[in-house]
């Protein structure tokens, strides 16, 4: 068995050869997560819709690695207008309701010339 475990999540995938994370013992690396419907392929054009995907997306993949939300350490969020935070911390603070226990995040304008509004990727450590 090889040491390091792709990880894949249904109707996910990357347009590239690579999963949707990487598993090496008990920690779980993402790639970038796109709020694109794993299920029809298709994309929401507000801000609000990417991100409800893009952290539905966040969820499914640590559990598909074996964790929960409560293992994710670090979060890098890219956004196209970095001034429209309110939709990423709506799902941020759904997500990670305790304020006492929320993940690192940094934020960074996206430069990408593709459609999306928001990306992110994660950071998780699993307990043993």
């Amino acid at each position: 068995m090889a040491r390091r475990q792709s990880i894949h999540i249904k109707g996910y995938r990357h347009s590239n050869p690579i999963p949707a994370a990487s598993r090496v013992g008990n920690t779980v690396m993402s790639g970038v997560i796109l709020g694109r419907d794993a299920e029809t392929g298709e994309t929401p054009e507000t801000l609000e819709g990417q991100c409800a995907l893009v952290f539905r997306h966040m969820r499914d993949i640590v559990e598909a690695a074996g964790g929960t939300t409560d293992d994710i350490v670090k979060v890098t969020v890219w956004l196209k207008d970095p001034g429209s935070r309110e939709a990423v911390n709506a799902e941020w603070t759904k997500m990670f309701p305790d304020p006492e226990a929320r993940p690192a995040r940094h934020t960074l304008p996206d430069m990408q010339s593709w459609s999306f509004l928001v990306s992110c990727d994660f950071t998780a450590i699993l307990e043993d």
